[in-house]
């Protein structure tokens, strides 16, 4: 399981390769998350309307191994936007991936940008 964990990594915006194509604004819930998937891994699509911001990190919970972030609760915390995994509430913050209960366990977060109505994920490769 660890080897899953490990294809995980952030991407900051200066170092995106390729934008993907995740789908269309509408293919995704308001103040919620979808699912997309790219080559081996799974990544969160988090539509934020109430913050007017969109994020992307693992799908992947660093903590239950399962594939349900893009299933977490949204929030913010010290103005922080985070995501709470639907299986253990653990939070991890949705712009570093920092692990907001301060435990070690983190996720990694992609750059998301928005052309016309469609959503892009930048990932290295």
């Amino acid at each position: 399981m660890e080897n899953i964990l490990n294809q995980y990594e952030t991407v900051s915006l200066n170092d995106v390769k390729i934008w993907f194509k995740a789908g269309k604004i509408a293919d995704f819930p308001s103040n919620g998350g979808g699912c997309i998937k790219y080559k081996n891994k799974q990544i969160a699509i988090i539509k934020f309307d109430r913050r007017n911001e969109w994020y992307a990190c693992q799908n992947l919970c660093p903590h239950k191994m399962e594939m349900v972030l893009s299933r977490g609760m949204i929030g913010s915390v010290d103005d922080i936007p985070k995501i709470a995994c639907p299986m253990h509430k653990k939070t991890f913050s949705l712009v570093d991936g920092s692990n907001l209960n301060g435990d070690d366990l983190k996720i990694a977060t992609y750059p998301v940008k928005i052309v016309e109505d469609e959503v892009f994920v930048g990932f290295l490769e």
